[in-house]
């Protein structure tokens, strides 16, 4: 008698799973027993995603439309409820910064298309289904993250996009610790439609060019695993094999496994300030520098 599949009756949605880490994404969580929603924007490609895993044996549904839409996370929470209650939600959904984009070029529309792109999605649908968690006494969330929220990359929107989904994911797991509901973030790196490519490889060359990128990230980012490497760390994050694990920021990548350390305040100084004068700037500088 073999042991059931680790999501065997369970509902996961996952946003931007059309292709790429979202679909590799699905298609792990299908394997491990999951009724899945697929979404994605262009939606001869969301067909045709949603049509190969149903071949494959998967309880699968799909919404098209931007995740950033409040419209299409209503659909997302219909076709699910149709599965099944949601036990996982895992957002995927992003777009690539524009070639070369820095806060010396890039615009107000760049701007506002890559936050909503990675934050707005992963508010909506969060906002839409951590109700639904808390009313039935547990969950998983899974994000996705990045390195870039280091600034490592240079760029704005896309940096600032995922430095927001970073934090909303530490929020989350502390708001939602209490009712049973788990929240992660993954940072993901893999062989996509968004790292392969002309455009893609003169991004590389000119980041490590200006030093953003030192020569063995460089070679790693010319050279990604594809993402089926990284699909395992979600499922482990969705299932019960988890349980405990919230508020972490994890990294996947081909082989590699790692994790953030969340965030620590370091103490500098510290003068009582009712016996004491203001800092000055000699003493300010005295302490950072």
């Amino acid at each position: 008698m073999t042991d059931a599949p680790a999501l065997a009756g369970s509902t996961a949605v996952v946003t931007g799973s059309s292709r790429g880490i979202g679909l590799a994404v699905a298609e792990a969580l299908a394997d491990a027993g999951a009724a899945v929603v697929l979404n994605g924007r262009d939606p001869a490609v969301l067909d045709a995603a949603v049509r190969d895993l149903a071949e494959r044996g998967g309880r699968v549904a799909g919404v098209p439309g931007s995740a950033a839409d409040p419209i299409v996370v209503e659909e997302l929470v219909a076709a699910a409820a149709a599965l099944g209650e949601v036990d996982v939600l895992v957002n995927c959904a992003g777009t690539a910064e524009p070639p070369g984009s820095s806060i010396l070029t890039v615009t107000p529309q760049e701007w506002h298309d890559l936050i909503d792109a990675h934050l707005t999605s992963t508010f909506l649908t969060c906002r839409a289904f951590a109700p639904l968690m808390v009313e039935r006494g547990g969950g998983s969330i899974v994000n996705t993250g990045s390195h870039a929220f280091t600034g490592a990359f240079g760029g704005t929107g896309y940096a600032a996009g995922k430095g927001g989904v970073t934090s909303l994911t530490y929020a989350l797991a502390a708001e939602l610790r209490e009712h049973g509901v788990r929240v992660n973030a993954v940072c993901p790196g893999a062989r996509t439609r968004l790292s392969t490519g002309d455009d893609y490889e003169r991004s590389i060359e000119d980041l490590h060019r200006r030093g953003l990128l030192d020569d063995l990230m460089k070679a790693g980012a010319l050279a990604p695993a594809g993402p089926e490497h990284v699909a395992a760390l979600y499922v482990f994050l969705a299932s019960d094999l988890a349980d405990g694990v919230t508020g972490q920021v994890l990294v996947g990548a081909g082989g590699y496994l790692g994790r953030f350390p969340a965030p620590a305040e370091q103490l500098l100084d510290y003068r009582e300030p009712a016996i004491s004068p203001a800092y000055s700037l000699e003493e300010i500088a005295a302490r950072l520098t």
